[in-house]
């Protein structure tokens, strides 16, 4: 299944995707949050470049 990985969030940003998590339907914060990043990984992963994936991340704030 899946490997285990401890992560530190923010109090507030864990509380948004707890709520949002069980608004959605989500059985855990894990899945939800397991299922975002899938999507965002697929998102990039469909870029032409590593130009246009750079540009991607800097716009989302991940990179500067």
């Amino acid at each position: 299944m899946f490997g285990r990985h401890s992560i530190k969030l923010d109090k507030d940003l864990l509380d948004r995707i707890k709520r949002y998590a069980d608004l959605a339907g989500y059985s855990s914060v894990d899945e939800f949050v397991a299922h975002a990043l899938e999507k965002e990984l697929a998102q990039l992963e469909d870029s032409d470049s590593e130009d246009e994936i750079k540009k991607r991340l800097k716009g989302l704030g991940y990179i500067s």
